[in-house]
């Protein structure tokens, strides 16, 4: 993880997410988005944008340089049917529960 990211401070993101079958999912999506010439970030704001229903995405760029890189998944946002059917064979819910720590402190 990269140092002073969000991933490494523990606090948005916990090692458990990190089970090797989350990891073997990412990965094969990285693998799609490289074969677009994208970053993973890249087609997933893609992916996100295909839907004609969905007016903006919220990226969360954290400087000018995120902000750039995030702005080129402009640069190819169509999707073949195979691709879009190999993306939804990886992209499965991993058990990740973002709101069990919030849940488990409630009173």
């Amino acid at each position: 993880m990269p140092a002073r990211s969000r991933a490494e401070d523990g606090v948005w993101f916990q090692k458990e997410f990190l089970s090797e079958e989350n990891l073997k999912r990412v990965r094969a999506l990285n693998e799609i988005a490289k074969r677009r010439g994208q970053s993973l970030a890249q087609m997933a704001i893609a992916w996100v944008l295909r839907d004609k229903r969905v007016t903006s995405a919220v990226i969360g760029a954290r400087n000018v340089d995120q902000l750039d890189n995030s702005l080129d998944a402009l640069k190819n946002l169509q999707f073949t049917q195979a691709e879009l059917a190999e993306i939804d064979r990886y992209a499965q819910d991993g058990s990740i529960d973002l709101w069990k720590g919030a849940r488990e402190g409630a009173v």
